[in-house]
């Protein structure tokens, strides 16, 4: 083993390896592992827990009041599922009863995704300056994302809306060719359009999935964020794809874990009881909407962190890997005079 060389440094004539990249906050300072940015997400809720759960729980218990009341006070008395469950019903009748429930899950996911919106651009905030070891108040979170939130609601049902557009022209021309009288070469024209176009809108969706942090930190327009996340995604598609997938996997377990023992809960204290409410012929009342949404409540604290956390560090390890973004991280967790406080918002080349 080689001893103290000329000047006394240790390891002269042998080489030691690179050193070890900086880690002011919750993730060091280099490419990171899959392992370290869900890592990182989790380290973030531990070092900054107060801001993430205080912003995760007040975003998610204003969301789930807004969604308890308009289910117990509009929802319910507007909607007529019977006819699902009636043989008998009209074609009328049915149409009807589709309706209305498409209509109230509408109202509902939108209501969630307006909360999740929110959650995200608060929370994108928090992890960026967690990456360098710096604390953000919620009052500081809010006030610099809230010049981006009407940009990042319009960017979030742009993704969804082209992903839906792909879609429905994969299965148009079987769709107009099974109405023309050819119904079962339009039917099998229709599936195989409508499998083609998935897979293109799911490509097209994990190609856009950056345009958030990019929107959130680099302070850009819908359409330079779009631009931004394909050029970060370009060559890492399966990459980001299978560390989003897994990221998705890993909340909606934590959510399940929390939110079905409190919906058979909710079955239990409300109307004729767990096996009422298995068979479906309980009502829905104020008890079961409230013990429900005390779950939804915890599950959504919990999520909210995890995928906005693992979106922005993927994000930041991305411009890591083509820009080099480490050494201006480092440079402005040292303090370096000239350098940002939020180097991930910096545009790249």
């Amino acid at each position: 083993p080689a001893g103290p060389g000329p000047g006394g440094y240790p390891g002269w004539g042998a080489w030691q390896g690179p050193p070890p990249a900086a880690k002011p906050g919750v993730i060091p300072l280099r490419p990171l592992g899959v392992g370290e940015i869900l890592d990182g997400a989790v380290s973030t809720m531990r070092a900054h827990w107060r801001t993430v759960l205080g912003i995760s729980l007040t975003v998610a218990v204003l969301t789930e009041i807004v969604v308890v009341l308009l289910q117990g006070l509009v929802l319910s008395e507007s909607t007529d599922t019977d006819a699902l469950d009636d043989p008998s019903a009209t074609v009328g009748e049915l149409t009807r009863a589709m309706g209305d429930t498409l209509l109230n899950s509408g109202v509902v996911l939108a209501i969630t995704l307006l909360g999740t919106i929110v959650a995200t651009a608060l929370l994108t905030m928090v992890t960026s300056r967690a990456v360098l070891g710096k604390s953000v108040t919620t009052a500081e979170a809010w006030r610099d994302s809230r010049p981006q939130l009407a940009r990042l609601f319009g960017l979030t049902l742009l993704i969804p809306l082209i992903a839906v557009a792909v879609v429905t022209i994969g299965i148009l021309p079987g769709v107009l060719i099974a109405l023309g009288g050819a119904s079962d070469a339009g039917a099998g024209l229709a599936v195989l359009g409508g499998l083609a176009a998935g897979i293109a809108a799911i490509w097209i969706v994990v190609r856009f999935s950056l345009a958030s942090p990019a929107l959130m930190l680099e302070k850009q327009g819908v359409k330079k964020s779009l631009t931004r996340s394909a050029k970060l995604v370009r060559g890492s598609w399966w990459r980001v794809f299978g560390i989003q997938l897994l990221a998705a996997i890993i909340a909606n377990v934590v959510a399940s874990i929390i939110v079905i023992p409190f919906t058979f809960l909710a079955g239990a204290v409300s109307g004729e009881g767990v096996s009422g409410f298995l068979n479906g012929t309980s009502e829905l009342g104020w008890t079961f909407l409230i013990v429900s949404g005390v779950g939804s409540v915890i599950g959504s604290m919990l999520t909210f962190p995890i995928t906005a956390g693992v979106t922005v560090l993927l994000y930041i390890d991305q411009r890591i890997r083509r820009e080099a973004l480490d050494l201006e991280l480092t440079r402005a967790a040292a303090g370096t005079p000239g350098q940002g406080t939020n180097p991930p918002g910096t545009p790249g080349s």
